[in-house]
């Protein structure tokens, strides 16, 4: 018979969940600590991972987003220092997301000095290969990069309250929840290659699916 899962998640279970960092509010107050090495390290292993996707998916390469996480880090930490974030005022997604957008931009427009070098050189080049990178990107104020943040986030979101939710119901639900929800195997794959039958299959879907839920709506109340 299936473990039941606890009607009552407790913040002693939460915090016994492994994978679930402790970050949001209280993780970014105690970055007020600069001895707190534990703590900008945890900050840094939760959200460097996150912006460098973003970085990435921007249309940036590989060495250029890993210059932007270093750079928005960076800027980050002296920001902090400087007292500019206040968590009782503001969010600190967009907080981060303004931190970074400022990089992943300097990075288009250094690669499009070093293009607009290249074709001084070498002969004209075509309007595309010259202004498409940042062009497609984002101004400033534009709209293209914080979709993609939001959808980053959203992700980064669920990814933690998977984890969490992991940590928090028997190996087996967990394992028939992610064949059939996660993965999209129909209920008959899911039934004979785990074993089970039908009623423990939707009775993982709907269980699991109302803790996934509820956690995943916490942290996106912590984190927005």
């Amino acid at each position: 018979m299936e473990d039941p899962i606890p009607k009552e998640i407790t913040e002693e279970m939460l915090k016994e969940a492994s994978g679930s960092p402790a970050t949001r509010k209280t993780l970014i107050e105690r970055l007020d600590n600069w001895s707190d090495w534990s703590s900008w390290d945890e900050f840094y292993r939760t959200y460097s991972g996150f912006v460098f996707h973003v970085a990435r998916k921007s249309g940036l390469s590989d060495d250029e987003a890993n210059d932007v996480v270093q750079e928005t880090f960076i800027g980050v930490a002296k920001n902090l220092q400087k007292k500019k974030f206040d968590t009782s005022l503001g969010s600190f997604k967009s907080f981060l997301l303004n931190q970074a957008r400022w990089r992943i931009l300097d990075q288009f427009r250094r690669r499009k000095k070093q293009q607009s070098r290249e074709a001084n050189l070498y002969g004209d080049e075509t309007d595309e290969r010259r202004t498409a990178p940042i062009d497609r990107c984002a101004d400033p104020n534009g709209m293209t990069l914080e979709k993609l943040w939001d959808k980053e986030w959203q992700d980064k979101i669920m990814d933690i309250a998977l984890r969490r939710v992991k940590a928090l119901v028997s190996p087996r639900q967990y394992q028939i929840f992610s064949c059939y929800v996660l993965k999209g195997w129909d209920p008959e794959r899911v039934k004979k290659e785990l074993g089970v039958n039908a009623a423990q299959v939707y009775l993982a879907k709907h269980r699991v699916g109302r803790i996934l839920k509820r956690e995943a709506a916490k942290l996106a109340e912590e984190e927005g």
